[in-house]
């Protein structure tokens, strides 16, 4: 700490010992999970807490515990949970600060599954959920961990819950990454699986299993590999194109001329990584160009800030960035 670091006092009320308990962690963790991510110290007796840092580190800090106190009336925290909070918080302020935009109602579009509620981590996801909603076409691209193909999906079960659709088509282009697999035994189903696993994880979390299952067998969920989507017309659907960095040229063109009557898609991507053989051009890359001024499409563009998976992901995110750049 310094001599420029400030002091912020706060009393959380009421002061009930379980949800104070609940609210450090056992053995303070959730408090040195907020000190390390921001560099302060914490200081706390009873209900009354000292947050110590930077100016700005301090006023996160203390924002951040009011939060987790709020959350402990109507939940069990934990590390993860603490994270989270922690990743939108900052990414709310570091927005803030950057375009002087009001931060308030971020947490406005939350989508209601079966199972869960998903709210929106930050402005970025939240402008991608906007977007999604308002456009029949929607752009989400951006690295690893933040939400992309998370949130489409949240919005795509939303959609059918809605009976705004009649279907759900999730496609993936069936490309390794970087890596020759050989020789996949079973039918064609097992074959594409493995491509399209974190797709069926996203629908496992809202839905559950056997909801899913259901949804497959009446084809009310579809999981296509996107060779499979020539010659289609899809209508009245819920179409979703994951990993499109990973399509070619024509693959793409043929993507976005199937979408039909009644029908929303969104497409996701990482334009850095891409896994076509060398010299080939992205599918993604050349859509950016061709359809970023284009009426009626949105694009939503995230950046390592937005990543809402382990803070190491996002330095890892920064550090290969900075890495390309030089």
């Amino acid at each position: 700490m310094s001599t420029a670091d400030v002091s912020r006092d706060l009393v959380l009320e009421p002061a009930d010992n379980h949800r104070l308990a609940n609210l450090c962690g056992q053995f303070d963790e959730h408090l040195k999970q907020i000190e390390d991510r921001l560099d302060v110290e914490i200081a706390s007796r009873g209900n009354h807490f000292r947050v110590t840092g930077d100016a700005g580190a301090a006023a996160i800090g203390s924002q951040v515990i009011e939060s987790l106190f709020d959350l402990t009336l109507r939940e069990r925290l934990d590390p993860q949970r603490v994270h989270m909070l922690l990743a939108e918080t900052v990414m709310n302020d570091e927005t803030a600060t950057e375009t002087g935009a009001d931060t308030e109602g971020v947490d406005d579009l939350s989508i209601q599954t079966r199972r869960k509620l998903i709210r929106p981590r930050g402005t970025n996801q939240s402008k991608y959920i906007r977007s999604v909603h308002a456009h029949d076409l929607a752009f989400g691209i951006g690295p690893a961990g933040t939400g992309k193909t998370y949130l489409a999906v949240a919005a795509a079960v939303e959609a059918l819950d809605s009976e705004e659709v009649r279907r759900i088509v999730l496609v993936r282009p069936a490309v390794e990454a970087g890596e020759r697999l050989g020789f996949l035994p079973g039918d064609m189903s097992q074959k594409i699986d493995p491509y399209l696993r974190p797709m069926y994880d996203a629908l496992y979390d809202m839905l559950g299993v056997d909801q899913v299952s259901r949804l497959i067998e009446r084809n009310v969920i579809e999981i296509a590999p996107l060779a499979f989507m020539r010659g289609r017309s899809l209508n009245e659907s819920f179409v979703l194109l994951d990993e499109a960095q990973n399509t070619s040229v024509e693959q793409m063109k043929m993507f976005l001329t199937r979408i039909g009557f009644g029908s929303r898609a969104v497409v996701t991507g990482d334009i850095t990584q891409i896994d076509l053989p060398s010299g080939q051009k992205s599918g993604l890359r050349n859509a950016i160009d061709i359809l970023e001024s284009v009426d009626g499409i949105g694009f939503t563009y995230f950046t390592p800030r937005d990543v809402v998976r382990h803070p190491l992901v996002k330095r890892i995110v920064r550090a290969y960035e900075a890495a390309e750049n030089s």
